[in-house]
């Protein structure tokens, strides 16, 4: 018969092992939320610019587009470079902020794609947004592995897409809306696997909000980016 030491032992683990489990189910469900909430506040932002021509007209008929299209690119670099000192309120405040710039950015969508293919597009990229992030939370393969090609082809995307701005390139843009969909979707499963990892039950509250707040970034970067490209590739224009 088994020690009864050993079994109380056998059921503390157990025990240590579901609070660990309900705790990390607990952690994804707020990264989820946050990215979604900042989904809901892009998406009216766009909305609301997109519509209005006293608000898109000057933005998008004038140099400030140039800014309108850079500000999240900086607004990132700002939450790399400051999450380590940002309070929990503070990274929480910047990701909607970032969010509502994103709107703006994205404004544009409004103008030249037509609402229904907007949807359509939006559905298609959730749909794979879901299922591969599932996949990155369930899998018991290592994606690590893939980490680092993932990012040579992030790198490789975002060159191609500046060099085509001056290029005008159709079949360029093809290329790099087929290719990046592929990085993105990769990079999702991988971002979900790493933020799975990096969950401590032991770090304090305050840790794990900026966690989770950085996580959501991480997630909400890899659908916009799915959802712009697949746009550039499937969708109709006005």
């Amino acid at each position: 018969m088994e020690p009864i030491q050993q079994r109380y032992g056998h059921g503390a683990q157990a025990q240590s092992a579901a609070l660990f489990d309900e705790g990390l189910r607990q952690h994804m469900l707020r990264i989820y939320n946050y990215m979604g909430a900042g989904l809901v506040i892009t998406g009216l932002v766009a909305f609301v610019v997109g519509s209005t021509p006293a608000l898109y007209v000057p933005i998008f008929t004038s140099p400030l587009k140039w800014v309108v299209m850079l500000a999240p690119l900086a607004f990132v670099f700002f939450f790399s470079f400051r999450i380590q000192t940002m309070s929990a309120s503070a990274a929480q405040m910047t990701f909607w902020a970032f969010c509502a710039v994103m709107g703006l950015s994205l404004a544009s969508v409004f103008l030249v794609f037509t609402g229904t293919s907007i949807a359509r597009t939006f559905f298609i990229a959730a749909t794979m947004f879901g299922t591969t992030s599932l996949y990155g939370y369930v899998t018991k393969r290592d994606l690590s592995q893939f980490g680092s090609f993932l990012m040579m082809g992030l790198i490789g995307v975002v060159i191609a897409s500046v060099v085509n701005i001056f290029l005008g390139s159709t079949a360029l843009q093809f290329a790099i809306s087929v290719i990046g969909i592929a990085v993105f979707v990769g990079l999702t499963a991988w971002d979900t696997q790493n933020i799975k990892e990096q969950y401590a039950e032991n770090i304090d509250q305050e840790s794990q909000q900026k966690m989770a707040v950085f996580g959501a970034l991480s997630l909400y970067l890899n659908f916009v980016n799915i959802f712009q490209l697949l746009l550039n590739l499937t969708g109709e224009r006005e």
